[in-house]
């Protein structure tokens, strides 16, 4: 039988990790051969042998990938999105008022008006695993997942490998950021000029969230995942894999290690990445042994972008107060 390829429109992604899903499911047709999925031009292109018409594929591989929020059509379907935020709008200024009012009567401290404290760490890595984090580190998950279900290996081995990779890579690195930081003397002003510059990345990842730079999908190299799903699952490989992430591309992960940087200690520093990273578990175990199905759901827009509203006040109310430090502004907040 001539083998014959279909690109499909595909809606309903939004990160990497929708990538290995889609490519996943779609692969484990009988009638499918090679799956490629572009996020930029949020297009499927499949390998087949089937006779059925374009149209029927289409309905039928949709059928697959419905349950996780997704649809191919041949034809590129242009509808109004629904505008979800006005109801992410009020559910995270809510949010954001609940944490004014606890950090102004001191129940909580997150120290965004001056020392980051791990509890802020932890916080910011709750947020950042829904966010960059998902797509970067969960794509990473999601191929490891992958691999293992071919290969029939010890799930729960290979992923205690790798969490416990992560943390213990984000605890030594972080310390070492401290060291460095402590080394080259960095004083008040250049501590305060690190925090703004920290806060930026926080108000640019949050506009991200809520679709202002949409378009600028953020995703690792498909070559990368690849290269993840023909490994041998070895000890050191999921170890090596969580040590590894201390250094990928995600926005949230680069902020926290301008602070870890700007910390002054090993101790600090240490303890500022591992509270970081410690945010971020929860939701990467759901990827690795339950289901992230909620991540791909219809009620994720929603949820992206109220977490778009926490993050951009949050990134605003960081950079208010590490101008109020430097002196260019008065204090807005006397926290």
């Amino acid at each position: 039988m001539t083998t014959k390829k279909h690109t499909f429109h595909v809606s309903g992604t939004h990160c990497a990790s929708c990538k290995i899903l889609i490519e996943d499911i779609l692969g484990e047709q009988d009638f499918v051969g090679k799956v490629e999925v572009n996020l930029k031009k949020e297009t499927v292109e499949i390998e087949t042998e089937s006779e059925k018409s374009i149209e029927e594929i289409a309905d039928l591989l949709t059928s697959k990938i419905k349950a996780n929020g997704y649809a191919l059509s041949v034809e590129k379907i242009i509808k109004a999105k629904e505008d979800v935020i006005w109801k992410a709008l009020p559910i995270g200024l809510a949010f954001l008022l609940l944490f004014f009012i606890l950090q102004k009567s001191g129940i909580l401290n997150l120290g965004l008006g001056g020392e980051i404290t791990p509890l802020a760490g932890f916080l910011i890595g709750l947020i950042a695993s829904v966010s960059s984090c998902l797509a970067i580190v969960g794509g990473l998950v999601l191929s490891l997942s992958a691999k293992i279900s071919e290969d029939n290996v010890n799930d729960t081995k290979t992923f205690l490998f790798f969490h416990f990779g992560r943390l213990f890579s984000f605890a030594i690195l972080g310390g070492i950021l401290g060291v460095v930081g402590n080394a080259i003397g960095i004083n008040f002003t250049f501590t305060a000029i690190l925090g703004i510059l920290a806060s930026l990345v926080m108000l640019f990842l949050g506009l991200n969230l809520l679709g202002l730079f949409s378009r600028n999908k953020i995703t690792l190299p498909a070559g990368i995942f690849n290269f993840f799903r023909k490994i041998e699952h070895k000890t050191l490989t999921p170890l090596i894999i969580g040590f590894g992430t201390f250094f990928l591309p995600c926005g949230f992960t680069q902020s926290m290690q301008i602070v870890a940087l700007s910390s002054g200690s090993f101790g600090a520093g240490a303890v500022l990445m591992f509270s970081f990273a410690l945010g971020t578990l929860p939701m990467l175990l759901l990827l690795s042994f339950g289901s992230a199905s909620f991540a791909h759901s219809k009620h994720a827009p929603l949820f992206f972008k109220s977490a778009g509203v926490i993050v951009v006040g949050l990134g605003l109310f960081a950079l208010l107060a590490g101008l109020a430090g430097l002196g260019i502004i008065s204090s807005i907040f006397n926290i």
